[in-house]
């Protein structure tokens, strides 16, 4: 938890306004450059970026945007859509929350087309989402109204799943669409089996609140969480508690988030400060973060699909953080 070893970020991308959100696409644009979407007071810009490490020619990052959509009122999560590609047919698909309680799908083809489908079901604020992963026909939201809910993209509510305490955070596996995770505020990790919408297998942080939680794709034994100021993981197969638990931050920690290249490599993100939010890059066999960042105002948190880099918005930029493999 040293402060003297925080590094500005690798490359940074002017914005027009404060970024509440930032969300690389997890899933192949079907061209060499990566899909990126962050929101924040009313506007949702979407772009492609390209980094040096990918391609000689480019300086550092190449950003460009795509198209700006309008968006009611402020971002508070995206997630991505499978659907979105570049390549043949360019579409773009992705769904957003507000505070609303709304749930928003716009699908785009960057020319005429443009369409929203307005998602209401949610009786409190919505705090995650995810698309399903392998076809995209499906959304599920974790909401303070104690509930998961999974949408179909007419925004009928398909399933509804009732909750102890708040939902924080919701991962579909990625090759099974019938398994989610879902997390909730008062420290419990559940795992459903959506065909007969049980649990089938539950994590306890042993604290609460829990404030995030995310489930490694690359290697779906592991399971990331933070809750106070500490980091925790899990080895599903082994026990019910974490198998590793470390302070981080020095205030609360509010973000986690598994790196897409490297199932050892993960990001947590302390609550932004008065001045700044830090970033805390670990590598499971490390007892020290292997990178400290820090931005002013930070604000959400995404890892490349295939770089270890990760994204955080700011006031009027993001910034992003390249580490080693």
């Amino acid at each position: 938890m040293q402060e003297d070893s925080s590094r500005s970020p690798t490359y940074t991308v002017p914005c027009d306004d404060y970024v509440h959100v930032v969300e690389f696409s997890p899933f192949s644009s079907g061209t060499p450059v990566s899909l990126l979407a962050y929101g924040g007071n009313q506007y949702v810009v979407v772009g492609t970026c390209q980094f040096q490490e990918e391609d000689m020619d480019v300086e550092g990052v190449e950003f460009n945007v795509l198209r700006a959509f309008h968006h009611e009122l402020r971002v508070d999560a995206l997630a991505w859509s499978p659907e979105s590609r570049l390549d043949r047919i360019p579409t773009i698909r992705f769904c957003t929350a507000a505070a609303d309680r709304k749930l928003r799908l716009l699908t785009s083809d960057l020319q005429d087309r443009h369409e929203v489908k307005v998602m209401e079901g949610h009786t409190s604020y919505i705090n995650h989402l995810v698309f399903e992963p392998t076809e995209g026909k499906q959304i599920a939201s974790v909401s303070d109204d104690h509930t998961c809910r999974v949408w179909d993209l007419d925004g009928n509510e398909n399933t509804t799943l009732r909750l102890r305490s708040p939902g924080i955070s919701v991962c579909w596996h990625p090759e099974e669409a019938f398994k989610l995770m879902v997390a909730e505020k008062k420290g419990t990790i559940r795992f459903y089996d959506l065909v007969t919408q049980q649990a089938i297998l539950s994590l306890d942080c042993g604290q609460s609140p829990l404030m995030s939680a995310d489930w490694c794709l690359t290697n779906t034994i592991k399971v990331g969480a933070v809750a106070g100021n500490n980091w925790l993981i899990w080895d599903i197969t082994r026990s019910s508690y974490p198998q590793e638990k470390r302070p981080a931050h020095i205030d609360k920690a509010r973000l986690f988030k598994w790196s897409r290249a490297n199932e050892n490599l993960f990001a947590t993100t302390g609550c932004p400060g008065k001045i700044c939010s830090q970033l805390l890059i670990h590598h499971l066999g490390h007892p020290q973060p292997v990178m400290i960042g820090s931005a002013a105002v930070g604000s959400g948190l995404s890892w490349h699909r295939t770089l270890p880099l990760c994204v955080i918005g700011g006031d009027r930029k993001i910034c992003f953080w390249m580490t080693e493999m």
